[in-house]
């Protein structure tokens, strides 16, 4: 029982420490990752209220050092995945039932958790499992998941407040109500916060989960269901269970029980789930809600009048930090022809700069791509390219997974835009650039709309405020997020709630009010004071 209206008001992002030399937290967090590789963490699922064990296991490797076993995880069936659904709606009436601000207060706890005792064990599980570096592990791991977790509850309390307007004689209001049945959440291996976010988004609002993160994003997602527990999470409303894609999307998506997806991955993945929803759809209780959030070929435009320095920046940054691993990252570059020399020397010297090598070591830029099947994949571009006439490898290009899965910042000259790096998802640490003639800005416009399917992230650069106003007009459905003089990666929760569509999602803007309505199920109640008790109508009498 509510006794009041609660206020949660809208928060201030969690500030990013600069693990500075000398400082505290960089001492800490050092500590943390050498303990982290002392231990052989054993890592079970997490259904209702077991730990289970399945003895199936599978060994955890740093990408950058896989002759290391950071620990192993026990594989589930699909016993686990009805036992982890079982489980969830067991939990669902109670957690149904509990009062909001109680149920904010549990996420609220999570996030102070991981800004304070748990920030360097979060950022520390990122950085080993998944071969981050330190700062683009503080901005995922520990910022974007404590921002997620603190703005969605302010968000949620202000749809809360939402209600109808009521005549005379009458009282409106809505109830915001959780979906009838469990929610998926499947989760990729290169943010630990989207981990975190897709399957709490979702039990914020009264829902229960199961939650599937990618094999490759194990060590840092136990580690945040860890802290979810500890904050006083009820048993069975996340499960979070290690599975195959095939064995999972079997036992959930014939479940007539099945009320939602929340997914990001790769296009196909979510193509086929799209399918399989729809054929099972008359075994359903209520229509499914998909949301997801899929591929890129994010873009950089420059204009004549950019600042070379300003557009290589750009590049350097958006198209390698985590070793081009995210889902915004630039992978193709439009240059016109005034300046592209210039920006191609600086891209040349930043490449030549960048230090790349374990994450242990803060002073390096660049670490491993996330497993071999992704190091095959890139090598196979970048040894395809070096080969066509069509293209030039103006930077970068050397291979080498003797001892991690170091791809080196590369950089690919189309000489057609139409060249298939220009086109396809390649996501690793690989840049396409293409030059146009200047005088050709408008015509180049319409390459970028129409050369990829997707619709994720891009950018202008430009001192010229008509090209600025051209570009942004011209490339409206080209981008969800979309940059002006800046890099098309960053985006910051409750700033630039992220999300494309075409074939990069359903647009439904994680880190906004959006994503959760996505997630409730409104009713509207209606309460008459004073009912009629004869059907007449004053419109019926003559006299």
């Amino acid at each position: 029982m509510s006794l009041g209206t609660f206020s949660y008001p809208l928060p201030a992002n969690e500030p990013v420490l600069n693990y500075s030399a000398g400082s505290n937290e960089k001492k800490v967090l050092k500590q943390t990752l050498a303990l982290l590789k002392k231990e052989t963490a054993d890592i079970p699922m997490y259904i209702g209220s077991k730990e289970v064990r399945t003895g199936k296991k599978t060994a955890i490797h740093p990408p950058h050092e896989i002759a290391h076993t950071l620990g192993y995880f026990h594989e589930g069936t699909e016993k686990h995945v009805q036992q982890a659904i079982d489980a969830a709606l067991q939990a669902k009436p109670a957690w149904e039932a509990t009062s909001w601000e109680n149920r904010a207060n549990i996420f609220l706890k999570a996030a102070d958790l991981i800004a304070t005792k748990y920030r360097s064990y979060m950022n520390g599980t990122t950085m080993l499992g998944q071969s981050k570096n330190v700062y683009q592990a503080e901005i995922d791991s520990a910022c974007e998941i404590i921002d997620f977790l603190r703005f969605n509850v302010h968000f949620l309390s202000e749809i809360y407040q939402q209600q109808p307007i009521s005549s005379a004689g009458i009282h409106n209001r809505m109830e915001w109500r959780p979906l009838e049945g469990f929610v998926l959440a499947v989760s990729p291996f290169n943010f630990t916060a989207i981990g975190g976010n897709l399957p709490t988004s979702a039990a914020m609002c009264g829902n229960v989960v199961v939650w599937k993160p990618a094999y490759t994003q194990v060590y840092s997602a136990q580690m945040f269901m860890r802290i979810l527990k500890e904050a006083g999470l009820p048993d069975g409303v996340i499960n979070l269970i290690y599975v195959d894609g095939p064995v999972l999307g079997k036992i959930c998506f014939s479940h007539k029980d099945f009320a939602g997806v929340h997914f990001t991955g790769s296009t196909g993945v979510f193509n086929h789930m799209w399918k399989t929803i729809g054929e099972n759809i008359p075994n359903y209780r209520t229509y499914p809600r998909i949301v997801g959030e899929t591929g890129g070929k994010d873009f950089v435009i420059a204009h004549e009048s950019a600042d070379p320095d300003i557009v290589a920046t750009a590049l350097l940054r958006g198209a390698f930090e985590f070793q081009g691993q995210k889902c915004s990252a630039a992978s193709r570059a439009y240059l016109p022809d005034n300046i592209a020399e210039t920006v191609k020397k600086k891209l040349k010297e930043g490449i030549k700069s960048f230090k790349m090598g374990t994450v242990e070591n803060f002073t390096n830029f660049i670490n491993a791509v996330i497993d071999e099947k992704a190091f095959d994949k890139i090598k196979k571009y970048i040894d395809d390219a070096r080969k066509d006439k069509q293209a030039d490898i103006i930077a970068g290009g050397k291979c080498d997974k003797t001892r991690g899965y170091f791809i080196e910042p590369t950089v690919i000259e189309a000489k057609t835009p139409d060249y298939v790096t220009m086109c396809e998802e390649i996501f690793g640490p690989v840049l396409t650039i293409y030059v146009y003639k200047r005088k050709k800005f408008e015509e180049t416009l319409e390459l970028v709309n129409n050369t990829s399917p997707y619709a994720l992230t891009g950018s202008i650069i430009s001192t010229d405020r008509q090209a600025v106003e051209l570009a942004t007009s011209k490339l409206r459905h080209a981008a969800g997020n979309f940059y002006i003089n800046d890099k098309p990666t960053g985006a910051v929760v409750g700033q630039q709630p992220f999300g494309g569509a075409r074939a990069s999602g359903t647009n439904d803007k994680a880190g906004s009010m959006l994503n959760l309505y996505r997630w409730l199920s409104a009713r509207t109640i209606k309460e008459t004071f004073n009912p009629p008790a004869n059907y007449g109508y004053p419109f019926l009498e003559e006299k």
